[in-house]
């Protein structure tokens, strides 16, 4: 479990793919120290086990249920991308309960700044519109956001600029993927 305070932008260092198994290689620094093998890593806020450490890189394997529900088509290397270790019993949760389940991509519609405001508009599939509450929380890559507005088949997010210069939020640009996993709460109400 994580709470969506990325703790650093990691690099993807290098993409494999063997048969249907995807093997990923992400440089890190300031969490490579205190991470071992066996250890899970929200990467984009998709939950992964860390299968070899070498040369300041974590390694993880991704299976292909986890293609298919993520952005991943889109990865590339030298890409940085969000990471966060799990917490641990006494941590703080800054955020909220993030599980690394990624319920859907959506598609940043819009980024635009206004009065020193930073807005983003995300589409997502309309089924998935009833978990957005206003003024509920949600993960976007795994970063934990408030819901701002929502509409039919999209929702607004307001981001400080601390999230912006420190999340892979700062990268992206209208028509990107992003990965969305909705509040569990908020799942939980809605069945």
């Amino acid at each position: 479990m994580f709470s969506g305070i990325i703790e650093e932008l990691g690099q993807i260092k290098k993409i494999s793919r063997r048969s249907n198994v995807v093997f990923l290689e992400v440089k890190t620094e300031k969490i490579f120290a205190d991470t071992k093998v066996g250890d899970s890593i929200s990467v984009n806020g998709i939950c992964l086990t860390v299968v070899k450490k070498e040369r300041r890189a974590l390694c993880f394997e991704v299976m292909p249920k986890t293609l298919e529900a993520i952005g991943f088509s889109g990865w590339g290397n030298a890409q940085k991308v969000n990471l966060e270790r799990s917490l641990k019993v006494g941590d703080r949760i800054s955020g909220h309960f993030v599980y690394g389940h990624i319920d859907c991509t959506g598609i940043v519609r819009q980024k635009r700044y206004s009065a020193g405001n930073i807005f983003f508009e995300i589409a997502v599939p309309a089924k998935f519109i009833n978990y957005c509450l206003p003024k509920g929380s949600i993960a976007i890559d795994g970063i934990s956001l408030t819901i701002q507005e929502i509409r039919p088949a999209s929702f607004t997010v307001y981001i400080i600029p601390h999230t912006l210069k420190n999340t892979t939020l700062g990268f992206k640009e209208a028509s990107d993927k992003v990965n969305i996993e909705f509040d569990t709460f908020a799942k939980r109400q809605k069945i």
